[in-house]
């Protein structure tokens, strides 16, 4: 059990907090103050007061190599003593280093386009989707097809393409240019539906939605190998497969978000390539830099970015300028980061412990709140059901109320918050892949621990 006292330092930091801070996606909440970090190792955070806690997260499914590496610290001080500095209308070292790398770990070919959060990544693909059939004339390509559930940021554009409707609530209307298909929720399929039939369902509504629409009206379709904050929705094969040869058949982009499912998380370099998949666009952050600092990019194929080099047309060059996408200091750092990924064998290591993560918790399946449990590489999502026969989902309270439970033992995980309506009930962990096996047993340990004290709920 934690130290749940505050020093007066904390007491001090808290009054601070409320009365500068604006906290991301967290309702205000006097009883209950937010967690004040003060340094971290390895898979491990320790707040003001002294109380240690595994990031089962990673932070925001980001923190890959872990808390403390030195050496990523090392990488940004060298170039910052060299080049803090310096916008990519023109160029740098650290840049193109990097994006050569990325190409190599992409095993494809590859121009990359450097920005700041994976928001911004996917703003600049959806942009350049247009402006490509705009130039290769197919003009009236302007819509992008995603999927109910998914999650592809909070800027106007990408929040758009967002599935979630209680991400939009108030913000609304957004981009009328985004349309949405239902998710391959294999947990969710209508009674006697084999899940290879299922998911070819799901695969048809996107063909169906091309056409409805208009095959030259659709510019591009987004999606997550996985869907990862709306709720850990792992598809079939079959159901990518599909997904591919339709966007082949119309001549629509498939556009790849790897904010979460890549560097390493999936198992594989980028979650795509577990399903052999070849993406137009490809779409990434977080894990770059296991976010040590902001730095995203979008990767674009090489013959699509080749419709951007006309010198007949004044218009025909991206016209999208990023201030601080790909700072030298991050792309060295994000370098520096991919090498020990590579060094230390963490992709294959994420493989192993996601395998073992979701074999150790399988026995929850016979837990009264657990309905499903679903993992991709080391992200696992556990769906909590008030009935196991009409998979009612469990209400949010029962949701907070095992996460800060977990909490008070020293365990961090999370949920798919603010999401869709009635649908915030999976529990998400997602640790470091640099996480030891001491770190993994302390992980399960505690969650089985705290699930069973819910036995009876």
């Amino acid at each position: 059990m934690l130290n749940l006292g505050t020093t007066g330092g904390t007491e001090e930091a808290i009054l601070k907090d409320r009365r500068y801070l604006w906290h991301n996606i967290t309702p205000y909440s006097e009883q209950n103050p937010p967690m004040i970090a003060a340094s971290g190792s390895g898979s491990w955070i320790t707040d003001l007061d002294g109380n240690r806690y595994l990031d089962g997260m990673s932070g925001l499914w980001c923190v890959n190599v872990g808390y403390g590496r030195k050496e990523l610290a090392e990488a940004a001080y060298r170039q910052m003593l060299e080049l803090p500095y310096f916008p990519l209308t023109q160029s740098h070292m650290p840049a193109i280093k990097l994006a050569e790398k990325l190409n190599e770990w992409l095993e494809g070919d590859y121009v990359i386009f450097f920005s700041n959060s994976g928001s911004e990544a996917n703003e600049a693909a959806f942009k350049i989707a247009r402006q490509y059939h705009q130039q290769t004339g197919q003009p009236f390509r302007h819509k992008t097809i995603a999927r109910y559930r998914g999650y592809h940021g909070s800027s106007m554009g990408s929040l758009s393409a967002t599935g979630q409707a209680q991400r939009k609530y108030k913000y609304e209307p957004l981009s009328g240019s985004f349309l949405h298909v239902s998710p391959p929720d294999g947990y969710r399929r209508p009674p006697g539906q084999t899940l290879e039939q299922f998911n070819l369902q799901c695969a048809q509504a996107i063909e169906d939605m091309v056409i409805w629409e208009g095959a030259e009206t659709v510019a591009a379709v987004i999606m997550e190998p996985v869907i990862t904050g709306g709720g850990v929705i792992v598809p079939e094969q079959i159901y990518l497969d599909r997904v591919q040869e339709i966007c082949s058949k119309y001549g629509v982009l498939l556009i790849m978000d790897e904010v979460i499912c890549g560097f390493g998380r999936s198992g594989r370099k980028f979650g795509h390539q577990n399903f052999g998949l070849k993406p137009d666009i490809v779409t990434m952050a977080k894990g770059l830099t296991s976010a040590y600092l902001p730095l995203s990019a979008t990767a674009v194929r090489k013959d699509i970015y080749e419709a951007f080099k006309d010198s007949t047309d004044e218009y025909s060059h991206f016209r999208h300028v990023n201030t601080f996408g790909g700072n030298p200091a991050a792309c060295a750092l994000a370098l520096r980061n991919l090498e020990l990924m590579e060094e230390e064998g963490l992709v294959a290591r994420a493989a192993v412990l996601g395998e073992r993560l979701y074999e150790e918790l399988s026995e929850l399946l016979e837990h009264p709140l657990v309905g499903d449990i679903r993992h991709f590489g080391l992200i696992t999502g556990i769906e909590l059901v008030t009935d196991k026969t009409t998979r009612q989902p469990a209400p949010l309270d029962t949701v907070k109320a095992i996460i800060g439970a977990c909490k008070q033992q020293g365990l961090i995980i999370g949920k798919n918050g603010d999401t869709v309506a009635g649908f915030n009930n999976v529990l998400t962990l997602a640790p470091p892949l640099a996480s030891t096996d001491d770190d993994l047993d302390f992980l399960i340990k505690v969650l089985k621990a705290v699930m069973n004290e819910f036995a009876g709920s």
